[in-house]
């Protein structure tokens, strides 16, 4: 049976998100893929989409409405692979308690501001140009190391140089026989 893995959109959910279908080219053979829209986890509505709205929404209240609603859904351990806000909501869940295997975060926006790390094997990825990266002290006092792709900025996890090694490394966990 095939290991299941959870994946979270950034914050334009499927409405921006073609580039999403490249990771599951690579993945779907190996993992059973579970796919949760961002905006539809946190219930976000606005009238009119554009990035600060849509920021805003998930700042007031909407990465807490998320979480709680991946909490109810995921009550299994498995791998879960997100990107920017979804990162963050599944860092946030995973502290309360979400039952995790490993995360790959690629560009996790808000992470910046949590004081603990959840108890899991982390793969952290932003782009060295991303506005939303953590600094070092951060990373020291959280005690996490991150992956820093040179010449990227936030929205790295779109490109698809980005996408196959994301993807290599996902599927080295499930493909490599113990020895």
């Amino acid at each position: 049976m095939a290991e299941k893995l959870v994946v979270i959109s950034d914050m334009w959910g499927v409405k921006k998100g073609l580039w999403i279908t490249s990771y599951f080219g690579y993945l779907q053979q190996y993992y059973t893929i579970a796919f949760y829209d961002c905006q539809q986890l946190g219930n976000i509505d606005v009238p009119v989409s554009t990035e600060e709205n849509i920021h805003n929404a998930f700042v007031e209240g909407g990465i807490d409405m998320a979480v709680a609603h991946l909490l109810k859904k995921e009550k299994d351990s498995c791998h879960y692979l997100a990107f920017s806000t979804g990162g963050t909501i599944a860092w946030k869940a995973a502290l309360q308690g979400l039952p995790m295997k490993s995360l790959t975060a690629i560009s996790p926006t808000r992470i910046r501001f949590e004081n603990k790390k959840p108890d899991t094997s982390l793969n952290l990825i932003f782009g060295e140009r991303d506005q939303f990266k953590p600094e070092t002290e951060w990373m020291q006092k959280v005690g996490v190391d991150l992956q820093v792709i040179p010449n990227f900025g936030h929205q790295l996890y779109s490109d698809e140089k980005i996408i196959a090694e994301v993807c290599m490394k996902l599927l080295e966990k499930v493909t490599k026989k113990a020895i």
